[in-house]
Order: C-alpha cells, then sequence, then structure tokens
C-alpha cells in the first residue's frame, strides 16, 4: 500500500520503444543466440587420458589428465552449471561429436579441482 498512497507525486517515465527496421538481420540474430561452438584440439583430445606410467604413490593411479579437469571446471564457470551437469553437458558434447573419450564423474571434478594449480 506505501506505493498507492504517493501515486500522484511519483515520476512517471515513458518506456523507451525500440523499432526494428531490419527485420532479416535480426531474425538470423535471434537464431545464432542459440548456437553452441565448441571443438576439442586433436592435442587435447590426445591428452585427455592420463598416460600409464610407472606410479609408485598410494591409492589408484589417475585416469584423467588436468587438461580433463581444467576443461570442465571451464565449462562449469561458462555456463553456471552444478558439477553434476557439468558432466553431463560435456557427456553429450562429446557423444554428439562422437569422441572416443570419456568424462569422468562430478565427484571426481570435485576432488581433482582442490588441488589443481592453473597457471594462466
Amino acid at each position: 500500500m506505501p506505493y498507492k498512497a504517493r501515486n500522484k507525486h511519483r515520476h512517471k517515465f515513458k518506456k523507451k520503444k525500440y523499432k526494428i527496421t531490419n527485420w532479416p538481420e535480426y531474425n538470423e540474430s535471434l537464431k545464432k543466440r542459440g548456437d553452441l561452438t565448441i571443438w576439442f584440439t586433436e592435442s587435447a583430445i590426445a591428452n585427455w587420458i592420463e598416460p600409464r606410467r610407472n606410479y609408485s604413490g598410494r591409492g589408484r593411479p589417475k585416469k584423467y589428465s588436468n587438461l580433463a579437469v581444467e576443461t570442465s571446471l571451464f565449462i562449469r564457470q561458462v555456463y553456471h552449471l552444478p558439477l553434476r551437469q557439468t558432466e553431463g553437458f560435456i557427456r553429450s558434447i562429446l557423444k554428439m561429436l562422437r569422441l572416443p573419450i570419456s568424462m569422468m564423474e562430478f565427484s571426481n571434478i570435485s576432488k581433482r579441482s582442490t588441488n589443481l594449480k592453473i597457471g594462466y
């Protein structure tokens, strides 16, 4: 009710009207908003899986490289996704591109992201 009491004293701003003059260009730009272009380089595909090496540390050796974790975190940050949705999103991209690599689970992304040193 506070706005109704002094309604006649409030400032009245006219809503600005936008006029589209080039409809085909505007229509095409609206279509391009939904375009998703992601590509993986050959080196990224080759380095996605950690190469087998002699591992003398404790625990299981890492299957996925740091590049895979960095890529997952980058896509997560760009699209504001939770980890589970990031996993599903990247799996669907890999499936659409028919790449011979698999995606790590969201729990591995979470665990590996805490110790990851990103050097930009």
